[in-house]
């Protein structure tokens, strides 16, 4: 993708370094992420009362749970320093300063040209579009949906109409998940700048009044036709990107093989060895490849229907 000299977003909002703010780590609607779109595994846990035995096992699985994470729980009772981790490295110490500034140049370009696609998408449906903010962040970050920290990945809150990223993700999209390329990582953002959209639109709303009254299970369905609607969404990014002329040979590969490698039952099998399709809530390595696929060769929005199509 030749992303370098072209214009850059000004709605860039750079927190890293600085510490999240106190506050309920769920948000008001008990969902830290508002709509995320590219998670990798991983998870937080609900606290427990009693003591005794339930508090050794409480110990005992936050000790695992810092090790997958890459955190030495003895180098934190020893009162060091590990900073926030993400696929066992620290996010403070991950990228160096001279990678940081070109991958910052890198999103605020990639964001730039969603605003371009996306205020002309909107204009031809007489409706205006409002550009949404990135905010970088390390470690973790305080949004208007509660709480997140970086090993929960890229996502967007409705809440205060941002995007949050800590820059490492993509490293570890790369050397664990294998999806590496500036335009597999131009997706991801598109795929969160598609949840604006959504919001922009009236899905998410809708979505997030209807999940209330629903099962969970009723929710991983639903939750899977919008996070597959934003994948159709990047595609149509991508397609007008493409006429632009600015993608490289294999751009589109690179796209199509990160969709393929967070999908859930790739992530699951990844991950746990088994895969368990009652939990899906983001889809499958096929169906996200195909309705990014979708977008991309129609650049239309009645395209990414997911809700009136079968998925």
């Amino acid at each position: 993708m030749e992303w370098k000299g072209r214009r850059q977003s000004d709605n860039i909002e750079d927190r890293r370094g600085r510490a999240p703010r106190s506050g309920n780590p769920f948000g008001r609607g008990g969902n830290p992420f508002g709509r995320g779109g590219i998670k990798l595994p991983g998870g937080g846990m609900r606290r427990a009362s009693g003591g005794g035995i339930k508090t050794i096992i409480i110990l005992a699985v936050v000790f695992f749970v810092l090790k997958f994470m890459g955190i030495d729980p003895l180098q934190i009772l020893a009162g060091g320093n590990p900073g926030a981790s993400v696929g066992g490295q620290s996010s403070t110490q991950q990228i160096s300063p001279a990678r940081q500034d070109e991958m910052t140049q890198f999103v605020a370009t990639v964001l730039a040209e969603t605003e371009d696609v996306w205020n002309g998408v909107m204009k031809s449906q007489g409706e205006s579009y409002r550009e949404p903010t990135l905010v970088l962040f390390s470690g973790s970050v305080q949004s208007a949906c509660g709480n997140a920290s970086a090993a929960s990945g890229p996502f967007y809150c409705p809440g205060d109409e941002k995007v949050y990223i800590d820059l490492t993700f993509y490293d570890e999209l790369a050397q664990r998940f294998k999806a590496s390329g500036d335009f597999a990582q131009a997706y991801v953002l598109a795929h969160e700048v598609g949840h604006h959209v959504q919001n922009l639109i009236g899905v998410l709303p809708k979505f997030n009044q209807m999940r209330q009254s629903m099962s969970q299970t009723e929710q991983n369905r639903m939750s899977i036709r919008v996070e597959l609607q934003a994948d159709c969404f990047a595609g149509i990014w991508g397609h007008y990107t493409a006429q632009k002329g600015i993608l490289e040979r294999g751009d589109l590969e690179e796209a199509l093989n990160a969709a393929q490698q967070i999908g859930d039952d790739t992530l699951q099998r990844r991950t746990q060895g088994y895969v368990v399709p009652e939990s899906f809530n983001h889809g499958t390595s096929a169906q996200r490849k195909e309705w990014f696929a979708r977008g991309f060769e129609s650049g239309r929005l009645d395209a990414c229907d997911t809700f009136n199509n079968p998925v």
